[in-house]
């Protein structure tokens, strides 16, 4: 059985490529079998793990299976979506790569959603595709968890490729702007399934599956950036300590009441920031906590690259138990 999880914030620039990359090598690292999904028109994901000249081939017309290609017939409208063949990134790491071309979607989505609300088929199809595929996908590689990477926004193909996942990790920085985004994340959230459970599925023709819509929230990641000269530490912690009870409101649906960081059950990890590691990774084309001496980890940056090897280990683990995906052994 495939568990799909969604790394999602409507607010962009919370390093949540960054995490989806790093996740996905760890994960598989610790013995799962993984899809790491690109479903953000940006594409980051897709070009963090391969260099252009795979990129090139990508996205030639007559090139490799993506995103795109799956839901290229919907979009024309000349049949259903296609199930896409991973590529390899790793010892039980396959990616399903993104498309800039995957906006075109966008309005196909959009028109799509009321007619679902009646069972139209082919509006329950559009609707379902990024499920279908994921789920495909994920089939024809025999991942145990499907990582889905998606933009900062809560447009038409973020809410189909959320109702997609069972579950969401939301990351996000300790600032105002997080905040915010956790206010308007929890409520469409929730909107969204309401709308999908209550109206949808129970019209849905029964030889297209669909999801359940569930969108689990399984907790967040804090990424802690650098604090600059011009904002004090006494500022950033304040926000810190607000996260916790924004989301179980926001997100949970929760009352308010006095929540500790460090013993909130959904804050999966809170990570340091790791800025002078990152050149050294993209250059590399690796994760950080891969880096090397030849790499240019050396001294007090090797000893970082440890250290960002076992926040990643914690939080890889920590996540797979919190979706309640069996033991890397036992599956």
């Amino acid at each position: 059985m495939t568990t799909t999880i969604a790394l999602f914030n409507n607010k962009g620039g919370v390093g949540k490529t960054t995490l989806a990359y790093h996740l996905a090598h760890m994960v598989a690292r610790l013995g799962w079998r993984v899809l790491a999904a690109d479903l953000d028109p940006q594409a980051n994901l897709t070009s963090a793990f391969f260099d252009e000249e795979r990129l090139e081939r990508f996205w030639d017309q007559n090139g490799t299976d993506t995103v795109v290609t799956a839901v290229a017939p919907l979009v024309r409208q000349v049949g259903d979506v296609r199930i896409p063949v991973p590529q390899e990134a790793g010892d039980r790491l396959w990616v399903l790569p993104g498309d800039l071309s995957l906006s075109k979607f966008e309005d196909r989505l959009s028109n799509s959603w009321p007619l679902s609300y009646q069972g139209d088929e082919g509006a329950v199809r559009v609707t379902t595709a990024f499920f279908r595929m994921l789920q495909g996908c994920a089939a024809r590689v025999g991942a145990h968890v499907v990582l889905v990477d998606v933009g900062p926004n809560l447009g038409a193909i973020n809410r189909s490729a959320l109702l997609a996942c069972d579950d969401l990790v939301v990351p996000l920085a300790a600032d105002l702007f997080s905040l915010q985004g956790l206010r308007n994340l929890g409520p469409t959230l929730r909107q969204w399934r309401d709308n999908w459970q209550r109206f949808v599925l129970p019209n849905a023709p029964t030889e297209v599956p669909t999801p359940d819509g569930t969108m689990r929230p399984l907790g967040y990641v804090v990424l802690q950036h650098a604090v600059r000269l011009d904002r004090p530490v006494q500022a950033y912690d304040r926000w810190l300590r607000r996260i916790p009870n924004e989301f179980h409101q926001s997100v949970l649906g929760q009352p308010e009441t006095a929540i500790d960081s460090q013993g909130d059950p959904y804050q999966l990890a809170s990570l340091r920031n790791y800025r002078s590691l990152m050149p050294l990774a993209q250059d590399a084309r690796k994760p950080m906590f891969d880096l090397k001496a030849a790499d240019g980890a050396l001294g007090s940056t090797g000893r970082l690259v440890q250290i960002c090897y076992g926040e990643f280990q914690r939080l890889a683990v920590r996540l797979m138990d919190a979706a309640e995906i069996p033991a890397a052994s036992m599956v």
